[in-house]
């Protein structure tokens, strides 16, 4: 069947090493959308993350959509309109957030009406590509959250949570994800979005099941979609896709399930199999 959707993850995909879109991909992108084409964001960052994303990509013009928090809320980027929104119970947010308390070098964080809520907004620093990194500002500002500590997320939470993100420098992260995830594999969905962040979202979520959920509503099916992704919350929508294109700096897990390997996020892979597929 005829390709009519594309899917792009943000970070590490859409996105260069500068936090940039490359300008052949940019430009491709907005051409395919004037002539009909449907342009996806799917990543796991919060909508107000993607906002700018979306604008910088005249989605805005032509009704693209915004598929946040790794699926589990999607929005038309020119109405503002909620399409699907599947939120984590309370009651299993707070087991999670009590469990969480177990892992002293793990930094937790939930987000809600434009505030990132943190424990210790001092506690914010991991190890990453041999250097500190501040985790909490950067995921603060690069979902244009206010920033505001709290004695406990697990007594402060009444509201249900799109995710629950937690970060860590990624060699202590892969030695403890299991025990993080365990008790709740039958509650809620948890996977690695970067090698130093490991989330939460509630339980049948992922970004496939997001996509699928609204684009048979426009009449398109999978068989109408190219995805593009580098990380493991990518593996769903790539499996999912027509057509699934890893990024050349994808992590092998992902590599070892895509139809396509193209070029970096350094080198317009993006653009690159638009060329072959959308002449």
């Amino acid at each position: 069947m005829e390709l009519k959707v594309i899917v792009l993850d943000i970070d590490g995909t859409l996105y260069n090493s500068k936090r940039e879109i490359c300008k052949n991909t940019k430009d491709k992108l907005i051409e395919l959308q004037k002539k009909g084409i449907k342009v996806v964001l799917a990543s796991g960052r919060p909508y107000s993350g993607m906002v700018k994303v979306a604008k910088e990509l005249s989605m805005d013009e032509y009704d693209g959509l915004i598929v946040c928090y790794n699926g589990s809320k999607v929005v038309n980027a020119k109405t503002n309109k909620v399409l699907f929104n599947k939120t984590i119970n309370i009651e299993v947010a707070k087991k999670i957030l009590n469990h969480l308390k177990n892992f002293k070098d793990l930094k937790v964080m939930i987000d809600n009406d434009g505030y990132m809520y943190v424990e210790d907004v001092y506690n914010c620093f991991i190890d990453y590509k041999g250097g500190d990194y501040n985790v909490i500002q950067y995921e603060s500002r690069g979902g244009s959250f206010k920033l505001c500590e709290v004695d406990s997320l697990e007594k402060f939470i009444d509201f249900e949570p799109n995710k629950i993100l937690t970060a860590a420098t990624p060699s202590y992260l892969n030695s403890i994800y299991k025990d993080i995830e365990q008790p709740f594999k039958d509650e809620v969905n948890s996977m690695f979005t970067s090698s130093f962040y490991f989330e939460f979202t509630a339980k049948d979520i992922d970004k496939a099941a997001a996509i699928d959920s609204v684009i048979s509503d426009l009449g398109y099916s999978k068989e109408n979609v190219i995805a593009f992704g580098d990380s493991q919350n990518d593996i769903s929508m790539l499996k999912y896709a027509q057509i699934g294109v890893a990024m050349g700096n994808a992590v092998s897990e992902v590599k070892e399930i895509a139809d396509i390997i193209t070029l970096d996020n350094d080198n317009d892979g993006i653009f690159e199999v638009l060329e072959k597929y959308f002449k």
